[in-house]
């Protein structure tokens, strides 16, 4: 079947339109959203960060608590200075250390959604 000269193929163009990249980049979101291997990296990331700061608000915790039986025993008829030292000499350290890790946390969802959303501030 020989084609008729006067029919030719013709061309039709347009505005390109937007179209999902498959083999380039893709946003941080994205690779969340999917649960690909890279996203699960992204929110493992974001998941040791918080724990480093909890281990470190734990251990601080643990110093500034564990030694106070050895000293109540050292001190057995200081009661008055048990109770000041429980009162007033732990209130200050716990709220400092609660308020340092909310920071922190804080601090670290940040970056996270820095990172995700990528923004370079």
């Amino acid at each position: 079947m020989p084609q008729d000269p006067s029919e030719r193929r013709v061309v039709v163009t347009g505005p390109p339109r937007r179209a999902r990249r498959t083999s380039g980049y893709y946003r941080p979101r994205t690779e969340i959203d999917e649960q690909t291997t890279l996203g699960h990296t992204y929110v493992r990331s974001l998941m040791r960060s918080q724990l480093r700061a909890a281990l470190a608000v734990f251990a601080v915790l643990a110093l500034l608590i564990a030694p106070l039986p050895l000293l109540f025993a050292a001190m057995p008829d200081a009661h008055q200075l048990e109770w000041l030292i429980l009162g007033f000499g732990l209130y200050v350290p716990l709220v400092l250390l609660a308020r340092w890790y909310v920071r922190r946390a804080e601090r670290n969802e940040r970056d996270f959604v820095r990172l995700v959303e990528d923004q370079d501030r």
